[in-house]
């Protein structure tokens, strides 16, 4: 070290100049300087003790002079923040926002979204959030979607699929304009990009082509828009037998529940936001995919589980295959000429078979799906959400899928104020007459329904049934306790009040589908051993079900228009092929030999035209009668967007009712009820020597069938056998209008009653 030292001493003093200098004075400087260095190597220990001693010192007073001014600034601090707070303000630190609050968009048809929107909001308030509901057909998203991007706003979109998997009106506009962008290279690929978001579609699975189409449309066009996704899409299915939670009310709870969860994570910066590999609108953490394949690996076989994966894809399969073949290309940057034939032909063996493999699964999938069908358990038809709504209107509810509800024309009677058309028409005694359904499903939404949609929908039988004995006792009990409530009510007849009690009719056209009901059979039998006659309604889709069906006392098909095209648009069929149905059930109709009937109801500028469609469809099925009654307003409804504009007046209706009958060659019109704004053409076979005979011989008509039941249904009852004369007062042209003499017209003095459908 010593000789380093000196080394480097020599090299910095060497002489720059040898000829300036003498021999002497470079000897004597050389020597200061080496005895200089050598008493700082000497003293090297005392340097380094005294810099080590100088920087201890140093950070002491810098340790001491902050913990001295501490509590001078903490004095400042709450100085200001007292003074800050006796102003009328909360001073509070600074700190990183990231979850600024939660904006709700809904776009609902029949209220369902906006109520979940609502509960939705209401749940996030509770966690200390702000939060703001919109209705997606006042929000304009070109000027505003954009600024919630920067906003650390997490956005909720509640949408509803309507008719043919179209969004409905309040979000119609919304799922263009974010369509459009999608396409637009004005906007760019990442026109959204930092906006979060979760998405809950409202659907039926009923309708299999267009379940929740809109929900995962939004989710898709917003993740092509590079917005965020911030946890799976949920997804709310209004058929209770595919509901993952048995119900709609219950699918959305389960969902809020993780939204909540979620956006509490989102809160404290726990970033877990969806990848661009995230599949059919499904985010899943890695605990939750191990759970499930550890579930899916102990019920499931393994092909149908990865089928099932492949079948969840909604838009990166495309982009995904074609990143696979180019990995696969790249692997040979260049492919020769010659090759190019084999790898062709390699690529099309493989899809053919990738196309076999997933046939194969397919099918054991089917099998297996089918094995799952037999074990479970069906559910019952009416949930709570729907057993609410239903008591509300005045139902009485029976069992899992059938009610009964009182007529306001069984009212009316007992007091002596009137029956409905079917005593004008039919003869049949309104205040004895009990309007019940075993099936509160339906196959069809029709535009003019007047129970508001409320009811459920479905193609096939597929909830819990009940036993036919155990509804048609319920539903006498039912209706027996409801007459009960009129005792004693002013104007009410005491004659009548007492044959009200004894049940002679029943309309099993309440709601629904009767005939759905597999046990139909069982239950017309049931009410003919009562001494009960059967008025059943069909709506047209279940053909099989019409040509099986036990002969009852009149059999009514609706007919609500005479195309394919306008069917589709009023009746809102499930079934695709609806029309072949609507046909099919005509024909079956016309193979009945007990009496059968068309109902038709106009819509003004719905179905009032089309008069010669009209006629042929009556040829096809060649009812003995045809109902034509104008459409009953029964208030607005977000379902429907029919008005008293669509109400067509009395003179209408006989007016359409007189230019149809000209173009029959075997009806007449027979009988009319101005009340009801309906009118009855008949066939002319019930036209006995110039006098009409539509009313029904009701006891006859239980004799008749006593003989067909001892004969095993070998006896062939025909309309004819049991039809009775029709008075003149229910006749068409009669000053009467179809009002029954016996009893007294009531008029309101204010406004007119609309409230009977």
């Amino acid at each position: 070290m010593r000789e380093i030292v000196s080394l480097v001493l020599l090299c910095l003093c060497r002489p720059v100049c040898g000829d300036e200098r003498s021999d002497d004075q470079i000897f004597d400087t050389w020597n200061s300087l080496q005895n200089y260095a050598l008493s700082l190597w000497h003293l090297r220990h005392y340097v380094y003790s005294t810099i080590v001693v100088a920087l201890g010192v140093w950070v002491a007073v810098e340790f001491l002079s902050k913990i001295h001014n501490k509590p001078k600034e903490d004095n400042i601090v709450l100085k200001v923040a007292k003074e800050v707070i006796q102003n009328g303000h909360l001073a509070q630190e600074e700190k990183e926002v990231h979850v600024a609050g939660v904006k709700i968009f809904f776009g609902s048809q029949t209220g369902t979204a906006e109520r979940f929107a609502t509960i939705l909001a209401d749940a996030v308030q509770k966690h200390g959030l702000p939060v703001e509901v919109v209705d997606l057909k006042e929000y304009d998203p070109d000027e505003n979607l954009v600024d919630e991007v920067y906003s650390k706003t997490i956005c909720v979109f509640m949408v509803s699929t309507y008719t043919d998997g179209q969004p409905n009106k309040s979000a119609a506009w919304f799922c263009k304009w974010l369509e459009d962008a999608t396409h637009d290279f004005r906007y760019g690929k990442t026109y959204l990009k930092g906006l979060r978001y979760a998405v809950f579609g409202l659907g039926n699975s009923v309708y299999v082509n267009h379940y929740n189409t809109v929900g995962k449309n939004i989710d898709m066009w917003l993740w092509m828009l590079s917005a965020s996704r911030i946890m799976t899409r949920g997804e709310g299915d209004c058929n209770v037998v595919k509901s993952k939670h048995g119900s709609i009310e219950a699918d959305f709870s389960e969902w809020q529940t993780t939204f909540l969860s979620r956006l509490q994570a989102l809160c404290k910066e726990e970033k877990n936001e969806c990848s661009s590999n995230c599949k059919k609108g499904k985010c899943k953490s890695k605990v939750e995919k191990h759970n499930e394949e550890s579930s899916q690996n102990e019920e499931v076989p393994e092909e149908i589980k990865d089928y099932s994966s492949e079948e969840e894809e909604l838009f990166e399969t495309t982009s995904e295959e074609e990143s696979g073949l180019e990995d696969e290309t790249e692997a040979a940057s260049v492919i020769d000429l010659e090759d190019l034939g084999n790898v062709m032909n390699n690529m099309k063996q493989a899809k053919e078979e990738r196309a076999a493999a997933k046939k194969a699964v397919r099918r054991k999938a089917s099998k297996y799906a089918i094995g799952i069908k037999e074990i479970a358990e069906p559910r019952e038809m009416i949930t709570p959400a729907l057993r609410n709504a239903l008591t509300k209107q005045g139902y009485r509810l029976i069992g899992s899928h059938s009610g009964v509800k009182l007529c306001r024309w069984t009212k009316s009677m007992l007091r002596g104020r009137g029956g409905c058309y079917k005593h004008t028409f039919y003869g049949i005694e309104s205040h004895r007459c009990m309007e019940t359904t075993p099936s509160l499903a339906c196959a069809n939404k029709c535009v003019f329904c007047w129970r508001h949609h409320t009811n459920p929908v479905g193609t096939e039988w597929r909830w819990k049934m009940d036993e036919a004995d155990t509804i048609l006792k319920e539903a006498i009990d039912n209706h027996q306790n409801l007459i009960k409530q009129f005792k004693g009510v002013p104007g009410v007849q005491a004659e009548r009040f007492a044959e009200g009690m004894m049940v002679k009719h029943c309309a099993l056209s309440l709601v629904g589908e009767p005939i759905m009901y597999p046990k139909i059979n069982q239950l017309v039998k049931l009410l003919h051993h009562k001494k009960i006659s059967t008025f059943l309604v069909t709506n047209a889709q279940f053909p099989e079900e019409i040509r099986k069906l036990e002969p009852v006392t009149q059999l009514y098909v609706s007919v609500d228009a005479s195309t394919k095209d306008s069917l589709k648009k009023i009746d809102r069929p499930l079934f695709k092929d609806f029309w072949p149905r609507f046909l099919e059930s005509l024909k079956a109709l016309a193979d009945k030999k007990q009496r059968t009937v068309y109902r038709l109801t106009l819509v003004k500028a719905w179905n009032v035209d089309e008069l010669r469609s009209y006629a042929d469809l009556i040829e096809i099925g060649k009812p003995d009668f045809i109902e034509v009654k104008g459409v009953t307003y029964c208030g607005e409804s977000s379902a429907s967007n029919l008005t008293m504009a669509n109400v067509p007046w009395h003179e209408e209706v006989v007016y359409f009712v007189q230019q149809l009958a000209d173009l029959l060659t075997d009806y007449e019109i027979a009988c009319e009820h101005e009340h009801s704004n309906c009118i009855l053409i008949a066939h002319k076979k019930f036209k006995v020597n110039g006098e009409w005979w539509t009313w029904i011989d009701y006891d006859h008509f239980q004799d008749l069938i006593k003989d067909y039941e001892e004969n095993n249904g070998t006896k062939i009852i025909s309309a004819e056998d049991y039809m009775a004369k029709t008075p003149t007062w229910a006749l068409f042209g009669a000053k009467q209008r179809g009002f029954d003499p016996v009893d007294t017209r009531f008029l309101r003095k204010k406004k007119k009653d609309i409230s009977g459908c």
